[in-house]
Parts: C-alpha cells; structure tokens; sequence
C-alpha cells in the first residue's frame, strides 16, 4: 500500500495563499539548501511553465529564496524577505519548457551546482536532477549523496560503510555520464548516518562531492 504523507492528505500551515506555489517552493529552497551545504553569495532561479506565469502572485519567488535562506514555510518573514535578506545576491528568470513539469525550478548556487525539482502539489516536492544527474528525492528519507568517478566496487564501498553503522537502506540509485565517467550515487536511509561515516565516504578514492541530506520536516 503506498504511503502518504500529511502533507497530500491536507495542505500544510503556510505564509502564503498556494501550498504548490508557496509552500512547495519553500521546501523546494530548503531541500536544495540540505544538498549543497555549503555558504553562499549567489543564488539564481528559473523558473518554468506555471511558476513563471503565476508564481509572482503566488509568492513563488519569495518562497524559494526564503527557501534557501533556511525558513520553514510557516514562518510569517517570507513576505518581507526581500527587506530582510543580506549578503546574497539574488536573481529571476522566466521559461516554458513543456518537457518540465508546471511548477518547476532550477537553483543554481554559486554558478558552481544546479539542482532541479518540482512542486507537485500540496506541498511536496521532488528533487530530480543534480548537476546534470538524474535523482528522486522527496525530502521523505535522510540522504547521502555523493558524486565520483565511475569505477567498479564504489556500490559494495558505500554500502559497507553503512552497514557498520547499523543503518538499513531503504532505496539505492545511481546514475552516470559514460562508462567511467563523472557518476553520482544516492542512498535513502531509514535513520541518518554519522558524521564519522561520511567521512569516510569522503575518503573513499575517487569520491569528489558528498553531502547528507536530511529529511524535510
């Protein structure tokens, strides 16, 4: 039987009148935040098809950005955020692009990592591309993510990692540009991993990018 959260059953307390186009375009700015981590000075947005039409009436913009300023959806200065947001540089763009999906987004941080994601409704969302790489992340499991040059053996690695920390994984996926090319690998996780043991992933040869995503809340 497939599960559903609260957030598909009612639409969540919210600053703003749309749960797709505000508080999916909050939690949107906050899993993109869990993925890249790290501080930033820029940020730009493009946004597609119905979130370019109608977001600006439906405070799609100030959600995303209040989003990766780290605020929850209920939090009532997401309609002051332009006032309130410092030393990050901001910016819009408008596309239609009938292969995305209505309310889609594209976060670029930094001009160094661009992370895609759709609001699909009552304030769930779907991450589904990272750098380029096909994901499915919906902020429901804690995540590792990492990023490597493809090579045989880097599956069992992680993986043994993980199971000396007494952690089950509940989902498994990669993807890759070529046959040892640049691949990327997410792991769902029933309870987070430790600190220690994504280090050690870090470590791992070949390993040049990973982050644990936390679930969203």
């Amino acid at each position: 039987m497939e599960q559903k959260s609260l957030f598909s059953v009612i639409s969540p307390i919210m600053a703003g009148p749309s749960s797709s186009h505000t508080a999916g375009a909050v939690r949107l700015g906050l899993m993109a935040r869990n993925i890249y981590k790290n501080s930033f000075s820029k940020v730009k947005f493009c946004l597609y098809n119905s979130f370019a039409t109608t977001g600006f009436g439906h405070g799609t913009d100030k959600g995303l950005l209040a989003g990766v300023l780290g605020y929850s959806v209920d939090d009532v200065i997401i309609k002051n955020i332009f006032d309130v947001v410092e030393n990050v540089e901001y910016s819009y763009e408008y596309a239609q692009d009938i292969s995305r999906h209505p309310n889609s987004v594209d976060i670029t941080f930094d001009n160094k990592m661009t992370i895609s994601g759709d609001s699909v409704g009552a304030g769930e969302i779907r991450i589904n591309c990272i750098n380029g790489f096909s994901v499915n992340i919906d902020g429901s499991y804690d995540t590792l993510l990492l990023m490597y040059k493809d090579r045989p053996g880097m599956i069992s690695t992680v993986s043994e990692i993980i199971q000396k920390q007494k952690v089950n994984i509940a989902s498994l996926h990669c993807d890759r540009s070529s046959k040892g090319g640049t691949a990327s690998m997410y792991v769902a996780l029933d309870i987070p991993i430790g600190e220690d043991a994504v280090e050690k992933v870090k470590q791992i040869k070949d390993v040049f990018f990973v982050t644990n995503i936390r679930k969203l809340k």
